[in-house]
């Protein structure tokens, strides 16, 4: 059972390994090389690379180490494991980056004649990896820990949280790099946006479960605690046996897909498992119906 258990978790675990790998090499091969920039904490240490010249292995972790002791103690053990092993993943691999770069065993992408190239290929080369890693359940840390616990203590959605959070970083590379550069980056994250649609499977921002399970009540528990998301459970009854089953229905963002079928088949694995394509979604959590408020 424990092999069993071992080789479970080396196959979700590689994925997010092989994710940050090929994140990281982005990150130094197309992107800094061009002076370009990023969304969220990954921007944040780049900007600081920029401006003081702090390696991004260094800088990643040192602004990741609050956010991660935060998450835990707020969000709970179970919820954060897979986002410190990825925040960890990503580190070592940036650093591992820097130095192969620093030896001259790679020389990186670097051009003034060809910016839209090097960011179309910085958007691709990052969605992918990060479309690996959210694929497998896990995150880079940074914004994704920030993003949970403004959701829980201040009722914020994640997906404006993420918007505003990326939006400040870009602005803030204005002083740091030229206007340019800036538009350009815009193009990176875009692009690196569709990849990783196309990597989860589907270009909608969110999925729809319906669970059909004897565990309704210890699933849902386990959402609530690792997801933070709102369960219903629907009242049901089985045609062919006349007995009376709970139907439990869930809306996650697509990187939230993954972990969401982990928990259930944990919980029970011969649960009964429908996943739908969701167009849009309005509610806490989500998109609000009103487009100025702050919820």
């Amino acid at each position: 059972m424990r092999i069993q258990n071992g080789i479970k978790l080396a196959k979700q675990l590689f994925p997010i390994m092989l994710g940050t790998a090929i994140y990281a090499f982005g990150i130094h091969y197309f992107i800094v090389p061009n002076e370009l920039t990023e969304g969220g904490v990954t921007g944040i240490s780049i900007l600081l690379n920029y401006a003081f010249g702090v390696p991004l292995s260094v800088s990643t972790l040192l602004l990741n180490i609050p956010l991660f002791i935060i998450g835990w103690r707020l969000l709970g053990r179970k919820g954060m494991l897979l986002t410190g092993f990825g925040t960890l993943s990503l580190t070592l691999f940036l650093y591992i980056m820097e130095r192969v770069l620093h030896m001259g065993f790679i020389v990186p992408f670097a051009t003034e004649d060809d910016l839209f190239l090097a960011s179309l290929y910085a958007g691709v080369t990052l969605g992918a990896g990060l479309g690996i890693v959210f694929r497998f359940g896990g995150t880079t840390g940074g914004v994704d820990i920030l993003a949970r616990i403004v959701n829980r203590t201040k009722g914020w959605s994640i997906g404006q949280f993420f918007l505003y959070f990326d939006a400040i970083v870009i602005s803030v590379s204005l002083l740091f790099i030229s206007m340019e550069r800036v538009l350009y980056t815009l193009v990176v994250v875009f692009v690196a946006a569709k990849i990783i649609d196309v990597i989860q499977q589907g270009e909608y921002a969110a999925r729809a479960f319906t669970v059909i399970s004897e565990r309704t009540q210890d699933i849902s528990k386990q959402i609530m605690l690792e997801l933070d998301r709102g369960v219903t459970l629907i009242p049901a009854k089985g045609a062919f046996t006349g007995q009376p089953k709970e139907m439990l229905y869930c809306v996650v963002y697509r990187h939230e897909t993954r972990r969401l079928e982990r928990i259930v088949r944990q919980a029970d694995p011969r649960a009964f498992i429908i996943v739908s394509e969701v167009q849009d979604v309005l509610g806490e959590g989500f998109k609000s119906e009103d487009p100025g408020s702050d919820k």
